[in-house]
């Protein structure tokens, strides 16, 4: 834990608080549909163009039942849109390197986990996508799934902020406005400076370069349309490969890694996503991605705050999420930094840290820096390999997803999320003193405690149920490369990523399968879908509420007492339901790491 580090984390949060309250003021503006921004002279008449396509009236709301339905069917067209534009790739332009139809399971997957905001990639993205499959399937979603998580955080806000309302807002609305005056702008300025920084942005063909010495290596047995080949026991078959020259990938990467970091998307545009050196060229540009995650979530704290006229309730929402990011992110960094202890007994020199799996551009704060923002984020992006991590510092991207990616976490979802944990926080407060729970003047019953508790229970169902058939099924266990815990935790970190939608993994783990395809995209839309309509149905109660003026005995929803309340919350719901199942995977590999001869 060196001085450089802390003065990187110090200056990290410096920005974050920074950043804070112009973001969240903007946001204020952008998801008023009456709301002014300096952009209405450029942006106003494609708004109106935009509602005019669609036949949408944006003065009329919906409740939130139509809202919900709205967001089903939009997301349903996206899905469909995306597999046939993935299983026609071959036929259409823009595929330079005449790349094949992406096979049926993983165009099903691949389409799910874009328009989920998960970006779990069981392919390589310079290997597998055309341009036009990078841009009007990825990328578009990268888009919109983004702001259809910034849409639903609205209306919950809209929700506990209006009184004896039907209404929560307009979903086409929020998505228009959401795109065209936050995400767009914002990806195009930051575009441009990925591009400074050294990105690559083009339509030309790969270049091929000549190896100084040709290397043998052992690759995956691949078919004719790229796809891996199984052996007799149904693991991928592997061949040896001489290798004389190198592919360098091109194409329109900065536009793509623009709201991959900014809509907390996360999926790369090459195999080694933001690892790769066009894809993070410079430590600037990997200060700069790690702060973007965080932006937009960091900004709707503080519109929650001015929404419902209390900025100091948004101010200790971003506390509580400040403080349970700095725990995992310390644990993680002590952990990298005290490296294997196995390899310390072996005589060699570790000082250094666990090198193993990350960039020496970056280092271990700045890859632990990342993996522990991209987990608390729905984001997934990753700088270093998570599979290489220590058994301890694997577990805190692990236990970042369990609780739900409330620490700031996707856009939206983060702050959707909390505020979940904040219904449930205080809910207990209230049994802890004999009153019926208030939050914010307005009673919280029964139906939303229940609601609540669904959207919570239903990840950990969604993990807990498809790691357990994986873990006992011939084709969960074909996929794995290792055995043992860290097998286990192979299998755990897969579907709490796909449910948790994350999108990154343990990557020793052969996800190409059409098993794994096909329940892996299945817990992307459980953890997507089936958490979103509990929300939107809690913002539709909470709106119908009349307000109740606070008495002494109220619980208040600011300061220390209900941040901690709130972390304790959040941890004992997220951390203890998914013990055993730690214990069983990270846990129990460190003890054996420290106390035996394995080397992790």
């Amino acid at each position: 834990m060196d001085p450089y580090g802390w003065v990187q984390l110090g200056l990290f949060l410096g920005l974050l608080l920074l950043v804070t309250r112009p973001m969240g003021a903007y946001l204020y503006r952008v998801l008023d549909p009456e709301g002014k921004t300096f952009l209405d002279p450029v942006l106003k008449p494609v708004e109106r163009l935009c509602y005019r396509m669609m036949r949408v009236d944006p003065k009329a709301e919906q409740d939130w039942m139509r809202y919900a339905v709205s967001l089903l069917v939009f997301s349903l067209v996206g899905v469909l849109f995306s597999y046939a534009v993935l299983r026609l790739q071959h036929l259409l332009p823009l595929n330079p390197q005449h790349l094949g139809s992406v096979s049926a399971p993983l165009a099903f997957n691949t389409a799910v986990s874009f328009v989920s905001n998960t970006n779990w990639q069981n392919y390589g993205g310079e290997s597998t996508m055309s341009y036009l499959s990078q841009m009007a399937v990825l990328a578009l979603q990268n888009f919109t799934s983004a702001a259809t998580g910034i849409a639903v955080a609205a209306a919950l806000v809209r929700g506990i902020a209006r009184h004896s309302a039907r209404t929560v807002g307009n979903f086409l609305v929020d998505l228009v406005r959401t795109t065209l005056y936050l995400l767009l702008p914002l990806c195009l300025l930051y575009a441009v400076f990925l591009v400074s920084q050294g990105m690559i942005q083009n339509f030309k063909p790969y270049e091929s370069a000549r190896l100084v010495e040709p290397m043998t290596v052992v690759a995956p047995k691949l078919d004719a349309q790229g796809q891996p080949v199984m052996d007799g026991s149904g693991k991928p078959a592997t061949e040896k490969q001489v290798v004389e020259s190198q592919t360098i990938v091109q194409g329109p990467m900065a536009s793509q890694v623009a709201i991959k970091m900014l809509g907390t998307n996360g999926g790369g545009y090459t195999n080694a996503n933001a690892a790769h050196p066009y894809e993070n060229p410079t430590p600037l540009s990997n200060f700069l991605q790690i702060l973007s995650i965080f932006l937009i979530p960091s900004g709707l704290t503080w519109y929650l705050g001015r929404m419902v006229k209390n900025p100091k309730h948004g101010w200790s929402v971003w506390s509580a999420m400040t403080v349970l990011f700095l725990a995992g992110l310390l644990l993680c960094w002590w952990a990298e930094g005290a490296g294997n202890p196995r390899l310390h007994a072996l005589g060699v020199d570790s000082s250094g840290g666990n090198m193993e799996g990350k960039e020496v551009r970056f280092g271990i704060f700045s890859s632990a820096l990342f993996a522990t923002v991209t987990t608390d984020a729905s984001c997934g992006a990753v700088n270093a390999m998570h599979d290489s991590l220590t058994p301890l510092g694997g577990m805190v991207p692990l236990i970042n997803m369990h609780l739900g990616e409330v620490v700031f976490g996707g856009v939206g979802a983060g702050l959707y999320g909390m505020l979940v944990f904040v219904i449930l926080t205080v809910f207990l407060a209230g049994l802890m003193v004999g009153r019926t729970p208030e939050y914010l003047g307005k009673k919280i019953e029964s139906y939303d405690v229940k609601v609540s508790a669904i959207a919570v229970l239903l990840l950990i169902f969604d993990v807990m149920v498809f790691t357990a058939w994986a873990v006992v099924s011939k084709w969960g266990l074909a996929g794995l490369s290792n055995t043992g815990p860290h097998g286990f935790s192979e299998i755990l970190y897969a579907f709490s990523s796909a449910a948790a939608n994350n999108g990154s993994a343990f990557a020793g783990l052969t996800g190409n399968t059409y098993w794994y395809n096909t329940t892996l995209a299945i817990g992307m839309m459980i953890g997507r879908f089936f958490f979103m309509v509990p929300v939107l149905a809690l913002a539709g109660n909470l709106g119908k509420k009349k307000i109740v003026p606070e008495s002494g005995g109220s619980f208040p929803v600011t300061g220390v007492t209900f941040v901690l309340l709130l972390v304790a919350t959040v941890l004992i719901v997220g951390v203890l339901s998914f013990f055993p199942a730690l214990s069983l995977g990270p846990i129990v590999e460190h003890f054996l790491m420290v106390r035996s001869s394995v080397v992790f």
